[in-house]
């Protein structure tokens, strides 16, 4: 097999691959320094060019002129008598320079050649792609779902580059095909082995920062700042953004039309609840903000602690805390404040007992109704020796019960 032939058996890799010719021709020439090293167990006295415009190469062995018999490495030495037969005027201690064919090399070290050049246009390939995805790190990319395992979604693109997608890393909603095409961003890129693997996730924030741009010309533009997205994936989502121009409504602009933009989002979130809010430089304002639609009568900011005390009317706790602590653990990420929320209360108010229902046993509450103490004050304003003429029940359960009342109602 001559040169050319042997580069033309690499032509299809090449082509798929989309390795360029001078790529290959490094490649080849550091494959056929391998060789040479495995063969004479150095390249030292080896000189490779390889040639990307004729898309050939040529080995040259470099061997010095020695003293007729006094040979002791014919790989590397020649006789006097022998390079005089190519000129005459070399002398002894000369450097003796000549072509080495590549079928002069054995058939099994071209077979061995063929080897390493497959494993280093592999290895190029994979550094290739390493880069060409550590840049991405942190866009969208679309892929085919291939393979649905436990604990991971593996997926192809269009250029058969593999994404995989972890369990943890999916909206717990998310529900696939194979065949299907999805979106996700780039999470990681690390080395598995010699190849590399490529993270991706619906899960992160930067996701939802990254649908927002696709779906509003104005963040992509610029126009429209995100200030900052936090979610629970596939629950609920805050996102703060704000405007360069005071003219434009950045949180209108974002929600559309009776939330046209925003519904493109929500769907590709698995109905993700998506509140977004305009951010301000000034943390009260921001706080109650981030809290959303609810009553509030007076935030207290303590920028030393980073936390914010929040009093608001007692029907509107519920709202402030949201479902599963959601509304109020998602404010304090928005917000970079821990938010403590507290019941304010005056003489005129009071709290059904019905509202403990998850603290004290419905059976225990009856047994108030039945005497008409209905409310926690109505309770608690009676002494306990009171309270055992009234009702059927022990001492003991009456201290619990004015406990919890306390710890809840009056703090």
């Amino acid at each position: 097999m001559d040169n050319i032939a042997l580069i033309e058996s690499f032509g299809d890799f090449k082509d798929e691959k989309g390795i360029s010719k001078i790529d290959l021709m490094a490649i080849i020439e550091d494959s056929l320094k391998t060789l040479l090293r495995k063969r004479f167990d150095s390249d030292d006295h080896f000189d490779v060019i390889v040639n990307p415009d004729k898309g050939d190469f040529q080995i040259f062995l470099n061997k010095t002129i020695v003293e007729d018999e006094m040979s002791e490495d014919d790989d590397l030495e020649i006789e006097i008598s022998e390079a005089k037969k190519i000129d005459p005027t070399f002398e002894v201690g000369e450097d003796f320079t000549m072509e080495i064919p590549v079928a002069q090399l054995g058939r099994r070290n071209i077979l061995t050649l063929k080897q390493i050049l497959a494993t280093k246009l592999q290895e190029h390939n994979n550094a290739m792609l390493y880069e060409q995805f550590r840049d991405k790190i942190g866009e969208i990319v679309i892929g085919e779902i291939h393979h649905i395992r436990h604990k991971h979604v593996i997926l192809l693109d269009d250029e058969d580059n593999e994404f995989i997608l972890p369990k943890e890393n999916q909206i717990p909603s998310d529900f696939f095909k194979k065949g299907e095409n999805i979106r996700a961003i780039v999470e990681t890129v690390d080395f598995k082995g010699s190849k590399p693997q490529i993270i991706i996730s619906r899960t992160a924030p930067k996701f939802l920062e990254k649908l927002l741009e696709l779906e509003i010309p104005e963040i992509q533009d610029g126009t429209i700042i995100l200030k900052k997205v936090v979610r629970i994936p596939g629950e609920k989502a805050k996102i703060a953004v704000d405007a360069y121009d005071d003219r434009i409504d950045p949180v209108g602009a974002c929600v559309g039309v009776k939330g046209s933009r925003i519904h493109g989002v929500v769907r590709e979130l698995r109905n993700e609840n998506i509140d977004v809010i305009q951010w301000s430089k000034n943390p009260e304002i921001l706080v109650k903000r981030a809290l959303g639609n609810v009553t509030i009568n007076k935030i207290d900011i303590n920028e030393n602690g980073n936390y914010a005390l929040v009093y608001t009317p007692v029907e509107e706790i519920s709202k402030v805390i949201g479902k599963q602590g959601q509304n109020i653990r998602l404010a304090s990420w928005l917000t970079g404040y821990e938010i403590d929320v507290y019941r304010e209360s005056s003489e005129d108010d009071d709290v059904d007992l019905r509202e403990f229902n998850d603290d004290i046993e419905q059976w225990v509450l009856d047994e108030f109704k039945k005497v008409g103490l209905t409310t926690a004050k109505s309770v608690l304003d009676k002494e306990t020796e009171s309270l055992l003429n009234m009702v059927d029940l022990e001492e003991e359960t009456i201290e619990d019960v004015k406990r919890v009342l306390r710890e809840e109602f009056e703090d």
